[in-house]
């Protein structure tokens, strides 16, 4: 009797153990169902919704594709969706070039005034951008008026200060990311090629650029995401006739929802999505996951 007594205590002692772990899954799985729920229902709701052919939004009659083809016959929604395109792909473009060439600074160099530099360089991340659209029209007001006094030549807001602004704001991400990327990166590389007689710029297009290339195409995604989801800083620095696309849907909101608006806002998601999907794309190539 003892023995077997001796034998089912170890038995026993697991199996009361491993009841509280199947609780604390069980509790933790249903948590993370929840938090998926809210976080994805509504995304699901807008999708549905977005296939009503009524044009009431909460009165569902039959699926159809009706907005979407209204959406692409009406004039202002593609104007501000070409706003929207050209304004991110010139900011990525050129944020991507000078955030990376901040975070190279930051990360290899050294000279009088880096920390300063390194904190108001990622100054646009932490400040509201309710803050920095502020700042950004009092500039160009500012600016403006200076050109106008000088060269007699008057200037407005438009497709030029949104592209600005969004620079402005974009080499900070970019830079963070890209820094990430190189704090990472064996320095001895270089000085490698260094030691083969490769000048600084040979060695940084054949051996840094491909090595950070990962880091680089994601900050220039995330540049191209944030400026295309940007909405309170092109509302600022936007002139009269010149809407981006985020702007042009929180306006029509003002009026209330329609399925019209769903539409658009399918359109952005998918948009976002797609650049999501690229840049993990791009993340496995380039390491051959």
């Amino acid at each position: 009797m003892s023995i077997v007594d001796a034998g089912s205590a170890p038995a026993v002692a697991e199996d009361s153990v491993a009841r509280p772990r199947r609780t604390v899954d069980r509790v933790l799985a249903g948590n993370a169902w929840m938090v998926f729920a809210f976080l994805y229902l509504p995304i699901l709701v807008l999708i549905v919704l977005s296939f009503n052919d009524n044009d009431r939004v909460g009165v569902w009659t039959e699926a159809s594709l009706r907005w979407y083809g209204e959406m692409f016959q009406h004039s202002r929604i593609m104007g501000a969706l070409r706003t929207s395109i050209v304004v991110a792909v010139l900011s990525t473009a050129v944020s991507t070039v000078l955030g990376t060439a901040a975070a190279l600074s930051l990360e290899r160099f050294r000279y009088k005034s880096q920390r300063a530099f390194d904190g108001l360089l990622y100054l646009p991340v932490i400040i509201p951008d309710i803050t920095m659209a502020v700042m950004l029209l009092l500039f160009f007001v500012q600016a403006f008026d200076i050109v106008l006094l000088v060269t007699g030549v008057g200037m407005s807001r438009g497709l030029g200060t949104i592209t600005l602004a969004h620079i402005a704001f974009n080499i900070s991400f970019v830079a963070l990311v890209v820094r990430a990327r190189l704090s990472g990166l064996d320095s001895s590389l270089e000085e490698a090629a260094a030691d083969l007689y490769a000048s600084r710029w040979l060695a940084f297009r054949r051996v840094t650029l491909p090595l950070i290339a990962p880091g680089v195409a994601g900050g220039a995604l995330l540049a191209l995401t944030l400026s295309l989801d940007d909405v309170v800083i092109a509302e600022f620095v936007s002139g009269a006739g010149t809407t981006t696309l985020p702007v042009f849907v929180f306006g029509a909101l003002r009026r209330g929802i329609s399925p019209l608006i769903n539409a658009v806002s399918v359109l952005m998601l998918v948009g976002s999505i797609l650049l999501v999907v690229g840049s993990l794309a791009i993340s496995r190539r380039r390491t051959g996951g």
